[in-house]
């Protein structure tokens, strides 16, 4: 049985990260490399990246706990 390459989680360009920002509050969002996604403090909401991807929109997007 072939040896299956492991798979690299997906980087966000630094310079990506500064432009983006949280689409309800307008806020700065920070990098979760471990969960793939974009964290809005002030929204209090995770937004998935997906093959690469951001997905900016509030519907997709995981509540953070308190």
């Amino acid at each position: 049985m072939a040896d299956t390459p492991s798979v690299e989680p997906t980087r966000i360009d630094p310079k990506l990260l500064e432009l983006l920002v949280c689409p309800l509050t307008k806020g700065r969002l920070e990098y979760d490399s471990a969960r793939q996604e974009l964290i809005s403090r002030s929204a209090k909401l995770a937004y998935p990246i997906r093959d690469g991807i951001p997905i900016m929109l509030p519907e997709e997007a995981r509540p953070l706990a308190e």
